[in-house]
């Protein structure tokens, strides 16, 4: 059978309303696409890598992890938000992307929220403001200090323009009022080899990503931009502690498939994400990446990501950032 076929005797079911279709439940008959938005190497990559060794188990079948990075993420999420309805490709949406995105570009090729449709939230992670240890600053006054005194001398890392990391950097600037240069790149993980050399001098990135370089003392790491400190670095103050009160920045990572994929197989993906959210080995190795496990119905993912879209959209007009 092929894709176009299957995908249209899908959405017959959907139409039709059979409930059980008989094809969804077979589903999954082969292997389904997770596609993530970054580079290989970042914490988007290696959270997805997780969830997809978890589900290929719990589904019976292989779910492929494949990088689609550009444009804040916008390259990978429209080639979901395009493909067959039929529940073989899926997106490992973030924030960054799904929420940022719209706000930040005035020409997006998909509308995130009817083109894509919700499956169930998995993470949320807390981001940490990491320095290069040439940098003389041992703590967020000092850096905002050094900053002052040498305008345009700092520059900022992120995973690509529009992405969580790049508005960050942009709040910090307003925030702190201090002139630092921003350079993109194709995730978190083809930012880090620059960061660790000094080619560049900070980055706001999520805990997953940061805290191995931290910990080794290849880089340092000055505080939490969440409202509370995290478990995982409990000795981190926050952002808010540290000079900046008020500041927060907050990622969030959740499954999705095209718009028009039947009910039912939403509801299998969702209930792949509910128990591996239960699951002992998943959430430890989840928390020895400094990250919370997350779920939720369909429902609610797509009512938070039209709450954050909104909230997003203040901070994106706050900032004065653009993205082309």
């Amino acid at each position: 059978m092929t894709r176009k076929l299957r995908t249209l005797i899908l959405a017959a079911c959907a139409v039709h309303a059979f409930t059980p279709c008989a094809l969804a439940q077979q589903y999954p008959g082969g292997p389904i696409r997770l596609i993530v938005t970054f580079a290989a190497g970042g914490s988007s990559d290696v959270l997805a890598r997780s969830v997809a060794k978890a589900m290929s188990e719990g589904l019976g079948r292989t779910v492929v992890v494949e990088n689609r990075p550009g444009a804040g993420g916008n390259i990978g999420a429209m080639a979901v938000a395009r493909s067959d309805a039929d529940g073989y490709t899926a997106l490992f949406g973030t924030n960054g992307t799904l929420a940022i995105g719209p706000a930040l570009y005035k020409n997006l090729q998909y509308d995130p929220v009817h083109d894509l449709a919700p499956v169930g939230m998995l993470h949320q992670l807390p981001n940490v403001l990491i320095v290069h240890p040439s940098i003389p600053a041992a703590n967020l006054r000092e850096l905002i200090d050094y900053a002052r005194r040498k305008p345009g001398e700092l520059t900022f890392a992120s995973a690509g323009v529009g992405s969580a990391s790049h508005l960050a950097g942009e709040l910090l600037k307003a925030a702190a009022d201090i002139d630092i240069l921003h350079v993109p790149y194709k995730g978190g993980g083809a930012a880090m080899p620059d960061l660790l050399s000094g080619r560049v001098s900070m980055m706001i990135e999520t805990i997953p990503n940061a805290l191995p370089p931290v910990r080794s003392g290849m880089l340092r790491a000055l505080g939490v931009t969440t409202p509370a400190r995290s478990s995982a670095a409990a000795d981190l103050p926050t952002l808010a502690e540290a000079g900046l009160p008020g500041f927060e920045v907050s990622s969030w990572t959740g499954l999705f498939v095209p718009a028009g994929t039947p009910r039912a197989i939403i509801e299998r993906l969702n209930a792949e994400t509910v128990r591996i959210a239960r699951d002992p080995a998943y959430l430890e190795q989840i928390k020895t990446m400094g990250t919370e496990v997350a779920f939720s119905t369909p429902e609610a993912l797509g009512a938070f990501m039209v709450k954050d879209i909104a909230n997003w959209t203040v901070a994106v007009q706050r900032s004065g950032a653009r993205a082309d």
